[in-house]
């Protein structure tokens, strides 16, 4: 399920790229990666594709990012308004992998992270918090 939904996602991403609108002809969820392509703030470096984002109440929202050339995946918190340094955090396992998950953990004042790990292979979970709100989700299956 959620790999096609990362097909879906790029596919739209390729679209917008390129230039083209998607809102007529393409599913809601292509509208959905369109604003959160445009809120992500590039941190994770060049070649990482926004495939998924999770809002954190109303204060920001966690972006899931993949690299198709490294095989990995990179997460980052970041909230809707700069202010006073709070509290926030981005958590990115990849899961039944072995690996350490990658936390970054902080009083911050617009995003935590980037977080990095090799998703080539497995499914990731991630985790966003900002002040004391948190979400989080998992899939993405490569």
């Amino acid at each position: 399920m959620k790999l096609s939904r990362r097909a879906t996602t790029a596919a739209a991403l390729t679209v917008l790229a390129l230039g083209g609108t998607v809102a007529a002809t393409a599913p809601a969820s292509a509208a959905t990666t369109k604003a959160a392509a445009a809120s992500y703030n590039g941190v994770c470096g060049t070649g990482y594709k926004v495939i998924d984002s999770t809002p954190v109440a109303r204060v920001g929202t966690v972006y899931l990012t993949w690299n198709e050339s490294t095989g990995k995946n990179c997460a980052v918190t970041v909230r809707n308004t700069t202010g006073a340094k709070i509290h926030m955090e981005i958590a990115l396992a990849a899961l039944d992998s072995g690996q350490h998950d990658a936390v970054d953990s902080g009083r911050y004042t617009s995003y935590a992270g980037p977080v990095y790990v090799n998703g080539r292979g497995y499914c990731v979970a991630w985790t966003g918090t900002i002040g004391t709100a948190s979400a989080g989700d998992s899939g993405h299956c490569s």
